[in-house]
């Protein structure tokens, strides 16, 4: 363990942001890392003539393992130190990425998608256990906002980015370079990064902000245990039985069927649907997804305000999420409009809806017993992962015939459940008990 430096005086350091600030860029990291294969998507369909669903598989394989594989990582997420744990992960997704530029064979993409999925898996649950351990409560949705804002404001600087790279160096040095940012970044992460506790330069009066929510949920909660060093099977019947877990995990995978569609589709519907050419494509592209980070930082700021001010977090915490999933709804607009200025523009709408929804992450530290934060995260997202699977194939089935209306109408639908999983099953917000799972968790 590093030695603290103790600060005289009551002003806490600020180190818990500058630990945002690593999370944050691996974030961009990690959705560069997931998106370049839709920007190499016309390419790749060209030079190894792919049909469209074949490129709906090869967009889908990085869920097979990356949904799959949730609950595992959430579990490693629990038992390995966070600083060994996210360099090493960041390390193999970026080789396999790399890979990809060295391949020429529909196997071997898939091959290399899964991979990808493999070893981001544990990503978002590493994610939220870093917020969880470095800020207090009423600062994580918040921090979550920021954090997950990545994957928008990268992706928006990105696009017209990876377009230019791809111009300059091709789809298969797209990959290549992709995957150098991320090894380089890996050793970056684990010089800087530390736990509170480890941290040479943290005070105790920021330690002791940090801290103090644990201190209140503890004295608050009796029921909750407060060491465990082992997941029992009351645990899982839990995690998997309780109503209000369900509302979110429906939720993350509706809210994960828009993303799924800007991630991997949208770039092709602006080339091959919309006729648009590639450069342009790719700045256009960009704004929905500037509107995105508006919306999660929006929805973020706005929640932990509304937290701050005595509002129920009940209306705090589902408003934005309700809200963003009924302003995703918007997308239908695109398919009675020629013009792209209003197909972005509703394009753009939508994916603000999105951003404003995906605080959804506050709801594991939420709901989730402090033991299981990481067991909880990583059903979470593999049920959320469940839309990377199945809407990319199903997408390349919608748009066979070329028409990517059926395809925006299934998003519209997707958004209209998530809103109802939240309105219907979610309910009170209140930290779930692992002791009576016959009376805190009720079967649906």
């Amino acid at each position: 363990m590093l030695q603290q430096t103790t600060k005289i005086g009551d002003k806490p350091t600020k180190k818990r942001f500058q630990i945002l600030t690593l999370i944050f860029i691996s974030v961009v990291i990690n959705y560069m890392d997931r998106t370049n294969i839709s920007v190499a998507a016309s390419a790749l369909t060209e030079e190894l003539s792919l049909s469209s669903v074949q490129m709906g598989l090869i967009f889908s394989a990085f869920g097979w393992t990356y949904s799959l594989l949730q609950i595992p990582g959430g579990l490693t997420v629990d038992l390995v130190k966070i600083r060994i744990l996210y360099p090493f992960i960041l390390t193999a997704w970026s080789i396999a990425t790399l890979v990809q530029g060295l391949v020429s064979s529909f196997a071997a993409l898939i091959g290399c998608r899964m991979i990808i999925g493999v070893f981001e898996a544990p990503s978002y649950p590493c994610n939220n256990k870093i917020v969880t351990t470095w800020f207090p409560e009423n600062e994580r949705a918040s921090a979550i906002a920021v954090y997950t804002s990545g994957q928008f404001i990268g992706l928006a600087f990105l696009m017209p980015v990876l377009a230019l790279i791809q111009s300059q160096f091709g789809w298969r040095g797209l990959f290549i370079i992709s995957g150098i940012i991320g090894i380089v970044w890996a050793v970056v992460w684990y010089i800087f990064y530390r736990d509170p506790k480890d941290h040479p330069s943290i005070n105790q009066s920021e330690l002791k902000l940090i801290e103090a929510d644990e201190v209140k949920t503890t004295s608050t909660n009796s029921k909750e245990p407060k060491k465990e060093t082992k997941i029992s099977k009351q645990d899982f019947i839990a995690v998997f039985s309780n109503k209000k877990l369900w509302g979110i995990y429906i939720g993350q995978y509706c809210l994960g069927g828009t993303l799924m569609f800007f991630l991997t589709w949208f770039p092709t519907y602006l080339v091959e649907y919309r006729g648009l050419d590639f450069i342009q494509s790719g700045f256009l592209a960009s704004v929905p997804f500037l509107a995105a980070f508006c919306g999660v930082l929006v929805s973020g700021f706005s929640s932990d305000f509304l937290v701050k001010k005595g509002v129920s977090k009940e209306v705090a915490r589902k408003a934005p999420i309700i809200v963003g999933m009924l302003l995703t709804i918007f997308i239908l607009g695109a398919n009675y409009t020629d013009d792209t200025f209003w197909v972005i523009t509703f394009l753009s709408i939508a994916f603000f809806g999105n951003g404003l929804s995906s605080i959804a992450w506050v709801f594991v530290s939420l709901l989730a017993p402090k033991h299981l934060v990481g067991l909880v995260g990583g059903c979470f997202n593999s049920i959320g992962g469940l839309s990377a699977v199945t809407v990319p194939i199903i997408i390349g089935f919608l748009v066979q015939g070329g028409d990517f209306k059926p395809a925006l109408i299934f998003i519209a639908s997707l958004a209209a459940i998530g809103s109802c999983a939240y309105l219907f099953l979610v309910g009170k917000i209140e930290r779930i008990s692992t002791e009576s799972p016959s009376v805190e968790a009720k079967a649906i």
